[in-house]
């Protein structure tokens, strides 16, 4: 009974083990892009433009300002003449003013509203240039991603030959019993055999530092998961560019205009009221020499003539930089379409490749055991027999790199396009 029980515990307990970890290529890249301290950026870049926003509305609230002056002038104002009996004062000429004044904006020419819509604008372009940047990562996690799933690929290739190299050398060994091989061949096939371990060493060391990379990029131990194959429809992968590096120069181009339009509004005419409270010697009334408060309110206009100077030649350089941005916006689509031609080449290069690789490892099968058969006879030397059986292993190998490079291509086509 107690056995029963401990067989029981011990099937619950391999029960819950937990299942060993599945990784998409489509996962990786979300995890990657999350895991990237450059994310960070994003929310500091909204932070930033929300402060600069409530700084531009703060324009439209009433603007305080506090002056104060002394002042010795040379002559005052008198009148030229005198009236019997009546003493005329004579103002001093050091005189004192401390004034405070609310000024609040009726109409400012649009300025404000422009210099939101630039700061709008500005935040889009370093939020798409953080999209740019973000999305380099991409192209390394794809290049780990296949990597790791090529190298295993290669280890199980590697594993089959070796359990063939297995059974030939007993074949050898027989062989030597019958007398039609000798021990140089079985030399031969042990020096396979070392070469071929020798490899897997060099493949196992690659596979954990890819996957130790792609850890780190997606931020969890990828040592033993397990990577999921995708699979590669037959129909042709869209080519329309929707690359993040087009929407960096269309924010670019929104944040020119805004640029223009608060240029435009530097030259336009500002209405508003304001309220002077001041403190001086002599007040409002210039025949009292003495300390006075006094105040004073209404609407002032003004048109500052100044910037229409620089206006032509700022407005010049915008249309430059625009010129400029549809000129790299035009360099960048060359250069990319050429990029889908090429691996649009490539797909079909390793296509064709790919339905003559099973009719060439199919082949060299043939051989091999033709060859084997002839080794048995007597007709064919142990060194031509390893040579068929090397070059079966080289088709294999090949079958195996052409799929895997046929799916790299197809990614590495959605990744230069972003479809």
């Amino acid at each position: 009974m107690k056995i029963i029980r401990s067989i029981l515990l011990l099937a619950v307990g391999f029960g819950t083990l937990p299942a060993q970890a599945q990784l998409t290529i489509d996962a990786c890249q979300q995890k990657a892009q999350a895991n990237y301290p450059l994310v960070a950026q994003y929310g500091l870049i909204r932070q930033s433009e929300q402060y600069d926003l409530e700084n531009a509305n703060k324009g439209y609230l009433p603007q305080l300002s506090l002056s104060a002056k002394a002042s010795y002038q040379t002559d005052v104002t008198k009148i030229p003449f005198s009236l019997p009996g009546i003493d005329i004062p004579t103002l001093s000429k050091d005189q004192y003013q401390v004034v405070a004044e609310v000024n609040q904006v009726i109409w400012d020419g649009g300025n404000i509203r422009a210099k939101k819509q630039n700061v709008k604008a500005s935040a889009e372009v370093d939020l798409q240039q953080q999209q740019v940047d973000m999305y380099a990562i991409r192209e390394r996690v794809n290049s780990l991603f296949f990597g790791i799933l090529l190298t295993e690929e290669q280890l199980e290739l590697n594993r089959l030959y070796d359990e063939e190299l297995e059974r030939n050398y007993r074949k050898i060994s027989s062989f030597i019993e019958n007398g039609v091989a000798n021990q140089a061949d079985l030399d031969a096939v042990q020096v396979e055999q070392l070469s071929n371990r020798q490899q897997r060493v060099s493949l196992e060391a690659t596979n954990r530092a890819y996957r130790q990379m792609l850890g780190a990029f997606i931020g969890e131990n990828a040592d033993s998961a397990e990577l999921i194959c995708p699979e590669v429809g037959s129909e042709p992968a869209p080519t329309d560019v929707n690359r993040p590096e087009l929407r960096l120069l269309d924010a670019r181009n929104t944040l020119l205009d805004a640029q223009l339009k608060q240029l435009n509004a530097r030259n336009r005419p500002t209405l508003g009221l304001f309220v002077q409270g001041a403190y001086g010697k002599p007040g409002l009334n210039m025949l009292q020499d003495k300390f006075k408060a006094f105040a004073i309110g209404g609407v002032r206009f003004s048109w500052n003539f100044g910037n229409y100077y620089t206006h032509k030649s700022d407005a010049a350089k915008i249309d430059v930089a625009r010129n400029a941005l549809r000129t790299q916006r035009e360099t960048f689509l060359f250069n990319t379409n050429q990029q889908v031609e090429s691996s649009q080449s490539e797909l079909e290069k390793y296509r064709r490749t790919l339905s003559d690789d099973d009719r060439i490892v199919a082949l060299r099968d043939n051989i091999k055991r033709a060859s084997e058969a002839k080794v048995a006879e007597g007709t064919m030397s142990v060194t031509d027999y390893m040579q068929e059986v090397t070059k079966a292993e080289t088709a294999r190998q090949n079958r195996a790199l052409h799929r895997m490079q046929l799916i790299m291509t197809t990614y590495n086509l959605k990744n230069i396009t972003n479809n």
